[in-house]
């Protein structure tokens, strides 16, 4: 099945109210819900990031937001990574996640990027490249490791 996706970069004031709604709603239905992790997604990070919009149509199937470097981690970072459950098994991730790399390493060339990893996760992010630093952390009642993809 061959998925049309339309993908967009916005800046957290270019965001529309129907755009910011569809953001919490899917993160709030991956992260809180299906991952049964209750945690204050809102955390004032949204307005320094930015977001790449994935629609299928009208509807937001996957999302992501990436920060310049200094803001979460000394590089840049992805975060946030998330496909709408009906949507899995076609790659979406894997395309969100390329959108987001190449996104910052265009506009940030000399910075590594560096994600929170949930560790579960970490054979998919090694396929795109990034490396594990350091130890399994529990963030939100979960295992994640730092991950890093070197642009050097």
């Amino acid at each position: 099945m061959h998925l049309e996706i339309a993908y967009s970069w916005k800046l957290f004031h270019e965001l529309s109210l129907d755009d910011l709604y569809a953001i919490l709603n899917l993160r709030q239905k991956v992260f809180v819900l299906e991952q049964d992790c209750p945690y204050i997604d809102a955390d004032y990070s949204d307005q320094d990031a930015f977001h790449l919009l994935a629609y299928k149509d009208n509807d937001l199937i996957g999302y992501l937001r990436a920060f310049s470097p200094g803001i979460k981690y000394e590089g840049s970072s992805l975060g946030r990574i998330v496909t709408e459950i009906n949507f899995r098994g076609h790659g979406i991730g894997k395309e969100i996640t390329k959108e987001g790399i190449n996104f910052l390493s265009k506009k940030y060339p000399y910075h590594e990027i560096v994600i929170s990893a949930q560790y579960r996760l970490k054979h998919f992010y090694v396929e795109l490249g990034f490396t594990a630093r350091g130890e399994v952390y529990l963030e939100d009642n979960i295992d994640h490791i730092q991950m890093y993809l070197s642009l050097n």
